[in-house]
């Protein structure tokens, strides 16, 4: 199972992290990995590149962990409304994406959110 726990400041969603194999196939044949994985480099790439943001990302792929995070989403960190607005909806894009998905995959994936800082 693949724990997805996304992070949350004052309701505004900030990044995830993913944790463990979904175990839904084979490895090199779980569909349901490279949906996560694909949606995961959706979110980097998109934050880095086409909103020209700070994007702090880990991916240990031995012990199938991966931390997304990206102060642009908070205003504290970012001046631009709608640059935090873009970055945090990707955010809640994903939270939504996934809890859509546990309607099928709910033996394969488990989502929640902490609300914490960015720190």
């Amino acid at each position: 199972m693949t724990k997805i726990v996304f992070f949350r400041s004052g309701g505004v969603y900030y990044g995830f992290e993913e944790i463990g194999h979904t175990g839904f196939g084979e490895a090199g044949d779980d569909i349901l990995c490279a949906a996560l994985s694909a949606m995961t480099m959706l979110i980097i790439n998109t934050v880095e590149v086409a909103y020209a943001s700070d994007i702090d990302y880990s991916i240990d792929e031995g012990a199938t962990h991966i931390r997304v995070r990206s102060k642009a989403a908070l205003p504290e960190f970012e001046e631009d409304e709608r640059k935090r607005y873009a970055v945090s909806g990707l955010f809640l894009s994903y939270f939504y994406q996934l809890n859509d998905m546990l309607e099928e995959y709910y033996d394969y994936l488990d989502v929640e959110v902490k609300d914490t800082e960015y720190v």
